[in-house]
């Protein structure tokens, strides 16, 4: 009896080992998985009670139940200018959560030894997904500020690339890409006749004037172009497992078949109660976020006390930072010793496709006191390992 050699191939998630590494240790604080400190709004367990409370427990259409695709719609004509249904070339599939929205869209469009186009760092699961499918990722790397190098995702380009992926703003990162290499990313696309996966999981989450940008408001793009979402971060909605995907229109039937054969159809109790979450707004993210400024605005200003120890780039979105340490320790080392040592917990950067000594630190979890706390941990254990 054995395993596939598929699944042999595929990295093990980094997440789960390092939890259990923090729960071994009493007290510690952890910087490693990306959640927001925040919950729901209310007007989303309502809905899903009266769900709950009634008689109706039947499977519901593949793609989403009728009034949460009737939501979405009305989200995105309002916040990003464009129309996500077929009038415009366009569908909505919900999904349960962003990554099933992903692992959709390669599966739907890629056969096995086709090339996945990743700039690094990649988000893991993105990697992950692309490895299940029996595809290759291409990495492409970003720049000192892990921005996007559209000139080389041109280049790597061949006749077995069917898509390109981009996040922003980004995780593992932090870094929110400039709109025109986006929108230039997504032209190299079209011309290509390659699809441009955009993920758009931290639309909210901007800091330092970044602007919001949506690869599916842009001329032309409606072909090729998929766009993924996800509650879990803007909505305090992680457990509840709701994201969606705005796909192009010929491939809703292929999508279609992937959720009925994995899932059926999203949670039906979750999408009514994601109808109640979105009746709230961006708004209710906004007013969360200021908390998460402030704590952003400790980190950063902890962060710069470690000097030549690590490079930081600042930036401007979601709620991460990736550093790059100056050692020849390997990343896990670091991070074993950050958690047995310092009592906290942050996530290696090899996991996230880059070699150097590196780490990602996420704060998005965090209160203020907790933050300086946890912080204050994190550069002591920085400066007292690799100084």
């Amino acid at each position: 009896m054995r395993v596939s050699a598929r699944m042999l191939n595929v990295q093990t998630p980094v997440i789960p080992v390092v939890g259990e590494m923090i729960r071994a240790k009493p007290g510690a604080i952890s910087l490693g998985q990306g959640v927001v400190y925040y919950g729901p709004p209310p007007e989303a367990p309502q809905r899903a009670s009266r769900h709950a409370a009634g008689d109706d427990h039947a499977y519901k259409p593949v793609a989403g139940i009728a009034e949460l695709l009737d939501t979405i719609r009305a989200k995105h004509l309002a916040e990003d200018h464009f129309d996500p249904t077929d009038d415009a070339g366009r569908a909505v599939v919900v999904t349960a959560g962003g990554n099933m929205a992903f692992m959709n869209a390669v599966l739907a469009i890629a056969d096995p030894g086709d090339e996945i186009i990743l700039p690094t760092p990649y988000y893991f699961n993105h990697e992950m997904a692309v490895t299940i499918a029996g595809c290759k990722p291409v990495l492409v790397p970003t720049d000192e500020n892990f921005q996007l190098v559209p000139a080389a995702i041109r280049a790597a380009i061949t006749p077995r690339t069917r898509a390109v992926v981009t996040i922003s703003p980004n995780n593992p990162t932090g870094a929110v890409y400039a709109p025109g290499a986006l929108a230039e990313v997504n032209r190299v696309c079209r011309d290509a006749g390659v699809y441009h996966i955009a993920d758009e999981a931290y639309e909210y989450f901007l800091y330092d004037g970044a602007t919001p940008f949506a690869a599916a408001a842009l001329p032309d793009s409606a072909a090729h172009t998929i766009a993924l979402y996800s509650l879990s971060k803007t909505y305090g909605f992680a457990a509840w497992r709701i994201g969606w995907m705005v796909i192009p229109a010929h491939l809703l039937t292929a999508v279609k078949k992937i959720q009925d054969t994995i899932l059926i159809c999203p949670p039906v109790v979750s999408q009514h109660a994601a109808v109640g979450a979105m009746s709230s707004g961006r708004a209710y993210c906004e007013e969360h976020l200021d908390e998460t400024r402030a704590v952003r605005e400790i980190v950063l200003n902890e962060l710069e006390s470690l000097g030549r120890i690590a490079t930081v780039p600042r930036a401007a979105g979601a709620f991460y930072f990736l550093a790059r340490l100056n050692s020849d320790l390997p990343s896990m080392t670091v991070v074993e010793r950050l958690i047995k040592e310092y009592g906290v917990g942050v996530l290696p950067g090899d996991t996230f496709g880059i070699r150097d000594c590196s780490i990602r630190i996420a704060y998005g979890a965090l209160r203020r006191q907790t933050a300086i706390e946890g912080i204050g941990r994190l550069v002591r254990g920085l400066k007292g390992i690799l100084s």
